[in-house]
C-alpha cells in the first residue's frame, strides 16, 4: 500500500487530496499544526493524523520520527501547507511580512523535505509534490489573458516562485525521486481563499495526478489540471 503524507491536510486542498487518494488505496497521514483540527479531520476522513508545524524544526523532526516508527518509510510527500500572507500593496511590504510568508511557504518545504528524505529513500518509487501557484509563474503573471496577471501579491507570488526553483533544484539533485510542482488554480478552499472559481475537486486534480505517477513518471515539471504551464 502506498503511504502518503500531506502537510496542511486538515482543510482545503490538503483535505480533499487526502480524501481522493484514500479512495485510490493510499494509506494517508495528514499533518496539521492544530491538534484539534487535525484529529477532527482525520476522523472524518478515516485517515491517520500527525501533528506538525512546518515553521518549527523540532516539530518537523518529531513528525518524521513518528512516521518512521509507524511505517518505516513514505512513498509520497505532498508539501501542501501554505499561507496567503495578505495582499498588501508592494510599497507596504516589509521584511517581516516577507519572512512570515516564506517561513511557511518556502522554508517549510525545505524543513519537511530535508527530514522526510530518509523516509522517501526507503520507498521503491518515491514521489514529492510541491503545491505551488500560477501566481508564482512568470509566464502566467505576465500574460494579460491570464487571471494571475490581475493580482499583485508580492509576498505570496514571490514565495511560490521560490517553490518552483526549489522543485527544479531538488529534482536535479535527487533523480531517484519524482519531484514536481503543481498549480491548483483559483480554488475555493475556505475563508482565506473564498473567491476561487474552481471546486476543490478541480483544484486537486493536478495534485492527485502527480501523487499517483509511476516510477517512470515526470520529474522537475510544473503543471495544472490542464497540463504543463510556464515557469
Amino acid at each position: 500500500m502506498t503511504v502518503t503524507f500531506i502537510t496542511g491536510g486538515n482543510t482545503g486542498l490538503g483535505y480533499e487530496s487526502a480524501k481522493r487518494l484514500k479512495e485510490l488505496g493510499h494509506k494517508i497521514y495528514i499533518g496539521s499544526r492544530s491538534e484539534e483540527k487535525g484529529i477532527k479531520a482525520a476522523k472524518e476522513l478515516g485517515v491517520e493524523y500527525i501533528v506538525i508545524d512546518v515553521t518549527n524544526e523540532n516539530s518537523v523532526i518529531n513528525a518524521a520520527n513518528e512516521i518512521k516508527q509507524k511505517e518505516g518509510h513514505i512513498d509520497v510527500l505532498i508539501n501542501n501547507a501554505g499561507i496567503p500572507g495578505g495582499y498588501q500593496a508592494p510599497k507596504d511590504i516589509t521584511s517581516d511580512i516577507m519572512y512570515n510568508v516564506f517561513n511557511t511557504n518556502v522554508f517549510g518545504i525545505v524543513r519537511v523535505t530535508h527530514h522526510f528524505i530518509p523516509l522517501l529513500q526507503n520507498s521503491k518509487h518515491p514521489v514529492i509534490v510541491n503545491v505551488s501557484s500560477g501566481l508564482g509563474s512568470f509566464g502566467q503573471v505576465l500574460n494579460p489573458e491570464k487571471i494571475e496577471s490581475k493580482v499583485n501579491a508580492l509576498a505570496y507570488s514571490s514565495s511560490k516562485a521560490a517553490v518552483s526553483m526549489l522543485t527544479v533544484q531538488y529534482a536535479k539533485g535527487m533523480p531517484n525521486i519524482r519531484i514536481n510542482a503543481v498549480d491548483p488554480g483559483s480554488t475555493k478552499t475556505g475563508e482565506q481563499f473564498k473567491h476561487g472559481t474552481q471546486t476543490l475537486q478541480e483544484g486537486t486534480d493536478a495534485i492527485v495526478k502527480m501523487a499517483t505517477i509511476g516510477k517512470d513518471g515526470p520529474t522537475g515539471t510544473f503543471t495544472n489540471r490542464d497540463g504543463i504551464i510556464p515557469w
